[in-house]
């Protein structure tokens, strides 16, 4: 752990790093194998290429150590080689991960996981939430006979899928009939639902949106749009990927009290193993079965979807919320966190120009330039500003690993980072910014304005 003095510290070298970045790119396309972690989401000359992580702290190739915020784009809510999960995975390693057969810990896991959310009578695991949000639609086109799906267009990932994928700018390679299935809507906004259905009447399967993101469901808004779902026919499907396991240990849609058709969990479920589930009433999620009479659907069945080590650190997860009363950690130290750099925010009256938003569990940050419009400059500004100082935060998703040490230390460190934040604002970014903006990830061509 940093101590005061270490904090203080520049880093400055980053040569195994840039060297890594080199090669990354000739071996991957993209220079890793997700692009939220590409070298185009961080500073140019701050790309730091992981070594190992333990808690809330990661080193890279160059022996730097930082705080992390990443958390393994949310997926990490205990911290990094958290020992209870990494051990229970061993152990089931040891037992044998991949059979022929179903395994005894398929039903263990099921039975463990749909204790925690009340809305879903099934579940089928697979390996990521592509995979889930992919299969809920497919079931609710089964289900409803109908072809049409509508995202809401204020979240910004679903899957990696054609249908969701082909709505966004970086939609090469998708043909135009699959782009035209995908409809959208906006979030807190009942009309704009309404104006789908009225517009695509008998021909919308579901609607499919997170229950919340860095807004909070205003006016019932969950508890409306269902019902609006269910009078035109359609299914109801909540993504929580994000939410489940952070919100609350069932979701977001415990805690608002609202019951989906069908919804999808991952990320924090196996605290950084690859686990995702699709749940859902079982009228509906029966479809995938073998047992009914009716047209099959090919729901999910993948050669890893039920792999044995990531059931075990799902199920250690579960047993780590309940015994440690982790919801409640998460939300005491996000709100620790916020309430430190607002407080930094308002000292350097950088208040309308740097914005912490979101569930405390989950923050993001906004940055704006000097007319306090959104600006891709100054949030490279602040990401370098705090790699230099020993954070990673291309959010600030705080884990069971931050401590109130911690938590102190980022709003210290942050601090300075405003500080230059504010030079920039009063002489120009372009003075303290080494290299490129970070790009938007979808974008159509990789070297836009």
């Amino acid at each position: 752990m940093m101590n005061a003095t270490e904090s203080k510290k520049i880093i400055t070298n980053l040569t195994q790093s840039l060297t890594y970045q080199s090669r990354l790119h000739d071996l991957i396309p993209g220079g890793c194998h997700t692009y939220a972690k590409g070298d185009d989401q961080f500073p140019e000359f701050y790309p730091p290429v992981i070594s190992h992580g333990k808690g809330c702290h990661v080193w890279d190739v160059d022996g730097n150590q930082y705080i992390e915020y990443g958390m393994g784009l949310r997926a990490v809510s205990l911290g990094h080689a958290f020992e209870p999960v990494v051990q229970a995975a061993y152990k089931q390693m040891q037992a044998g991960s991949n059979f022929s057969r179903v395994a005894k810990i398929e039903m263990e896991a099921a039975d463990s996981f749909l204790a925690l959310v009340p809305s879903a009578d099934m579940v089928k695991f697979a390996k990521n939430g592509s995979d889930a949000t992919t299969a809920a639609l497919k079931l609710a086109r089964a289900y409803t006979g109908r072809d049409l799906v509508a995202i809401c267009a204020d979240h910004p990932f679903f899957s990696v899928d054609d249908w969701f994928i082909g709505n966004t700018a970086i939609n090469r390679g998708i043909t135009a009939d699959t782009q035209a299935k995908t409809l959208t809507f906006q979030y807190n906004d009942l009309a704009s639902i309404a104006k789908l259905f009225d517009q695509y009447p008998g021909q919308i399967a579901c609607l499919i949106m997170e229950p919340e993101k860095d807004k909070s469901p205003e006016d019932d808004f969950l508890h409306k749009a269902k019902a609006l779902c269910h009078q035109r026919g359609a299914l109801f499907v909540l993504d929580e990927m994000i939410t489940g396991f952070r919100w609350d240990i069932g979701g977001a849609q415990t805690r608002y009290n609202i019951v989906p058709d069908l919804s999808t969990f991952g990320k924090a479920m196996g605290n950084g193993f690859a686990v995702s589930a699709l749940a859902g009433k079982r009228e509906i999620m029966a479809l995938g079965g073998i047992q009914h009479q009716e047209e099959r659907v090919f729901l999910l069945s993948t050669t890893h979807g039920a792999e044995n080590h990531s059931l075990a650190a799902a199920l250690a997860v579960i047993e780590t919320y309940k015994k440690e009363d982790v919801i409640n950690y998460l939300a005491y130290q996000g709100n620790r966190l916020k309430v430190g750099l607002e407080h930094s925010i308002s000292e350097h009256q950088l208040d309308g120009y740097v914005g912490i938003h979101g569930h405390p569990a989950c923050l993001i940050f906004s940055t704006c330039d000097q007319e306090k419009k959104r600006s891709q400059i100054f949030r490279t500004l602040f990401m370098q500003e705090c790699i230099r100082r020993g954070i990673i935060a291309p959010n600030i998703v705080i884990s069971f690993s931050h401590t109130d040490e911690i938590v102190d230390q980022t709003i210290e460190i942050m601090h300075d980072c405003m500080g230059v934040y504010k030079k920039a604002l009063l002489e120009g970014a372009e003075k303290y910014l080494e290299g490129r903006p970070v790009q938007p990830v979808y974008r159509k061509y990789n070297h836009q304005k």
